[in-house]
C-alpha cells in the first residue's frame, strides 16, 4: 500500500462504524467512509467536539450537521496550499491520500532531467497539477466543471505557482483528447482520476468498468515518443489495483516498455495504528517500478 503519511495539516484521528474523524488543520470533521465496517470504542474525546458531521440520508444524499467552520481555510502539503471548503456529497476539495501520488509525481519530473509536459484529466482542484507545476513541469490542467477549474487556480495562487506554465482547459475530457489528437499535441505525462459514474456533455452515460478501456486507448494518442509516467487512479468499490496494471499493460506497455505498479492508496489512523484504504493507483512508468 501507498501511504499518504508525511502530512502535518491533516490527520485521520479514528474510524468507526461507518465514520471517519479527521483533523483538516485546526478544525475536526466527522465524515462517513463506505470501507469502515469495523467498530472501535471511539475514545477519543473529538468525536463529540467536532466542528462537523456530515450525515448521509436514509432517502439519498446527506447533510452537513453542528457546521461551526468558515466559508473556507488553507491546509498545506510540503510547498503546496490547498483552500478546503464542505460540499455537497462529503467533499471538502482535497482528496489528502492522494498526496502519495503527489510525491510520485514531483520525484519524477525532478529526476526527468528534461522539460516534463503533463496532461491532468478529471483534474478537480488541481493536487496533481500542482505537484507536476512545483516540479517544473508544464501541465494541461482538464476538467468539465468551471468552479473545480476554478477552485484548482485559487490552489495554484496559494501556492506561489500562478505564473506556472499551466493551461486551465474548462471542457469534456475525451472530446478534448480527441482534438489534441488531431491538433498533434503530445505529452509526456498522463494523469486521469475518472469517476466511476458520470454523465457527458449530451446526456451520454459514462460507466467506469466499460467505458475506461476504450477511453484509455484514446488518451494513449496523446503520448509523446519517449513518455515518462502514466497514472490511474480509481475509487470505484470493488475494482483491484491490479485491473489497473492489466489496462495499462495492455495500452502502454507494448508500445513504449515498461511497466505497471498498482496499488491501494492509504492514510494512517492515528488512535488505532490502522491504515484506511482509500481507493487504487496503477502507475506505469519506463523503468517498471514505483
Amino acid at each position: 500500500m501507498w501511504k499518504a503519511d508525511q502530512w502535518k495539516d491533516y490527520e485521520v484521528l479514528d474510524t468507526s462504524d461507518g465514520e471517519k474523524l479527521e483533523r483538516w488543520g485546526s478544525f475536526y470533521l466527522v465524515r462517513p467512509d463506505p470501507q469502515v465496517i469495523w467498530s472501535t470504542p471511539r475514545q477519543d474525546p473529538r468525536w463529540k467536539r467536532f466542528d462537523a458531521r456530515y450525515a448521509r440520508s436514509s432517502t439519498g444524499g446527506g447533510h452537513w450537521s453542528a457546521h461551526h467552520l468558515p466559508e473556507h481555510w488553507c491546509i498545506r502539503y510540503r510547498e503546496l496550499t490547498f483552500q478546503v471548503k464542505p460540499m455537497n456529497f462529503k467533499h471538502t476539495g482535497v482528496f489528502p491520500e492522494q498526496a502519495a501520488n503527489w510525491d510520485f509525481i514531483n520525484d519524477q519530473i525532478r529526476r526527468a532531467g528534461r522539460p516534463v509536459s503533463v496532461l491532468n484529466l478529471f483534474a478537480y482542484t488541481g493536487g496533481a497539477t500542482l505537484a507536476a507545476a512545483a516540479a517544473g513541469a508544464s501541465v494541461c490542467h482538464v476538467d468539465a466543471a468551471k468552479g473545480m477549474v476554478a477552485w484548482a487556480r485559487e490552489n495554484a495562487a496559494a501556492s506561489g505557482l500562478s505564473g506556472a506554465p499551466v493551461r486551465w482547459i474548462i471542457d469534456d475530457c475525451a472530446k478534448f483528447v480527441e482534438r489534441e489528437i488531431k491538433r498533434g499535441r503530445r505529452y509526456d505525462a498522463v494523469i486521469m482520476d475518472p469517476p466511476s459514474y458520470g454523465r457527458g456533455p449530451s446526456g451520454e452515460i459514462w460507466k467506469l468498468e466499460k467505458d475506461l478501456f476504450p477511453f484509455l486507448k484514446l488518451v494513449s494518442g496523446v503520448l509523446s515518443d519517449d513518455p515518462l509516467f502514466f497514472i490511474i487512479n480509481s475509487y470505484t468499490t470493488g475494482l483491484a489495483p491490479s485491473v489497473l496494471t492489466c489496462l495499462l499493460d495492455s495500452v502502454v506497455t507494448p508500445r513504449f516498455g515498461g511497466g505497471t505498479v498498482s496499488d491501494e492508496l492509504g492514510l494512517p489512523v492515528t488512535d488505532s495504528g490502522l491504515v484506511l484504504p482509500c481507493g487504487a493507483t496503477g502507475r506505469w512508468t519506463r523503468e517498471g517500478r514505483a
